[in-house]
């Protein structure tokens, strides 16, 4: 044995040589992949490399801000248009407060016209009137200064209710008597100017302070007379004129014509 016989030996075993070829193809298959790579490699480098960005997320968040977007423009176009309605609508409704304002106003003044003009027209009624009254006093005193046998002018009220007096002298008189032919004094006055459509209160008290007051100075034709105070008369007579009046003097008189020198009256009432 040699001496060196039990010294492990360091070359390495000898390979076969289907393991060798099989290294070899595997070898030059990874060189041919490392070649192909390198030769696309080379090609690509002239090209620029860019990096794409994730567009599907980008595209959601711009579409969500675009409805959105349109959402509120909607909005503010509804709301826009309400604003227009609500303005449109306050305007008409000033515009009829304004036409009513100025159809009230109007209508006032009408009214206003034509009370004026009514009371007008009842002022120059009355003073026709009280003008009338005047002339037919003036022409039945004148006719009872001339002949107290002329009988006084029926027409006119003041007239109707001399003329009905007159045609009643010569009655009795009967207290509390009525007609038609006795009388007491409010009884005949009461029937005389219900000729000419005035209703007289029924007793002497009463008929004093019916009508308006005049003074015994400016008494005329169709007064009426009363003795005593107003509103406790005791006797009541009418003028016709001249100085004269008519009256239901008492039971020994009757209805007769007297001067008012002789009895003189305490106060006197227009009634017509």
């Amino acid at each position: 044995m040699s001496h060196t016989a039990h010294i492990p030996s360091h070359r390495k075993p000898r390979r076969s040589a289907s393991k060798m070829a099989l290294r070899a193809g595997v070898t030059g298959g990874v060189l041919s992949t490392l070649a192909v790579a390198g030769a696309s490699g080379a090609a690509n480098a002239a090209e620029p490399v860019t990096q794409t960005i994730e567009l599907p997320t980008l595209t959601a968040d711009l579409s969500t801000q675009v409805a959105q977007s349109a959402d509120a423009t909607q909005q503010a176009a509804a709301n826009y248009q309400l604003q227009a309605e609500r303005d449109e609508a306050f305007a008409k409704a000033a515009d009829q407060a304004k036409k009513d304002q100025l159809a009230a106003e109007k209508k006032a003044e009408a009214k206003k016209k034509a009370e004026a003009a009514a009371k007008a027209k009842a002022e120059r009624e009355a003073a026709e009137q009280a003008a009338s009254r005047s002339s037919e006093r003036t022409t039945l005193a004148s006719a009872s200064s001339a002949s107290e046998s002329v009988a006084a002018p029926a027409s006119g009220s003041v007239g109707a209710v001399i003329s009905f007096l007159k045609a009643q002298v010569g009655d009795a008189y009967v207290m509390g008597g009525t007609g038609p032919n006795s009388w007491d004094c409010s009884g005949l006055t009461q029937a005389a100017f219900k000729q000419a459509g005035v209703d007289l209160p029924r007793t002497s008290q009463q008929q004093s302070t019916f009508g308006t007051p005049v003074s015994l100075s400016n008494i005329q034709v169709g007064d009426l007379l009363y003795w005593g105070g107003a509103g406790s008369a005791y006797h009541v007579g009418v003028y016709i004129g001249n100085g004269q009046y008519l009256d239901a003097a008492n039971p020994s008189k009757g209805v007769v014509i007297q001067d008012l020198s002789g009895y003189p009256a305490s106060g006197a009432v227009r009634v017509l």
